[in-house]
């Protein structure tokens, strides 16, 4: 159990990731029979929706957007400040992130890369969250194309049109409205976060500042 406490948030946050892709499963399965039925089409099986480009189009465009807001949010909190905000690094004083990980080459608890990792596994380690991000967001942009693509195609065919390959739906309004539709409400949510917890408070969060810490406090 103690196990368990101590990864409780990962944890958590995984086993409502897999309730609600199972959600969006079966719910994205029942709408897929339910259009294939109107125009005349045999439906499908759960195990077939769960391969087919339509169900990973609505994945891969969610994942997308989600990987973006982080890997950017990541990237402008090194650069950008914002006053009053928990979210925020503090404003004209040292962080904690700002220190040389060369200067701790010897302390017992660094990470690997940190006690003798070359200068440049180093240097790709400092940068490995925005790195990270950055790989995802690309590899889900890619499959979000390609299974786009594939349910553009069925979609086209079935009124009459012709398929489309991966770099043809690139070029598609579709295939940006998409992208850009969940791209607005992810920076949207990431402003809420920011600009809310200036003035607005949740006890116990690590996303909050203290109750009684002053709106004009920068930094949890």
């Amino acid at each position: 159990m103690r196990w368990m406490r101590l990864r409780g948030l990962l944890l958590a946050n995984l086993a409502l990731f897999a309730l609600f892709l199972i959600g969006v499963l079966l719910t994205g399965h029942a709408h897929e029979n339910d259009e294939l039925t109107e125009h005349g089409q045999p439906t499908q099986t759960l195990v077939q929706y769960a391969g087919s480009s339509s169900f990973g189009e609505t994945v891969f465009e969610n994942w997308e957007s989600e990987f973006l807001q982080m890997g950017m949010y990541v990237l402008l909190t090194v650069f950008l400040v914002q006053k009053g905000s928990a979210e925020s690094r503090p404003i004209d004083e040292p962080a904690p992130q700002d220190e040389d990980p060369r200067d701790h080459r010897n302390d017992r608890d660094a990470p690997w890369p940190v006690r003798h990792g070359s200068e440049l596994l180093l240097k790709l380690y400092e940068n490995s969250l925005a790195i990270a991000f950055g790989i995802c967001f690309l590899l889900s942009i890619w499959l979000h194309a390609v299974t786009g693509a594939g349910a553009y195609s069925e979609d086209q065919q079935l009124h009459g049109g012709q398929a489309v390959s991966t770099w043809q739906y690139l070029g598609t309004s579709q295939f940006w409205f998409e992208s850009f539709q969940n791209w607005q409400s992810e920076f949207l949510a990431v402003a809420a976060i920011v600009g809310g917890s200036i003035y607005l408070r949740q006890r116990s969060s690590s996303q909050s500042k203290p109750v009684h810490a002053p709106n004009s406090q920068t930094g949890g």
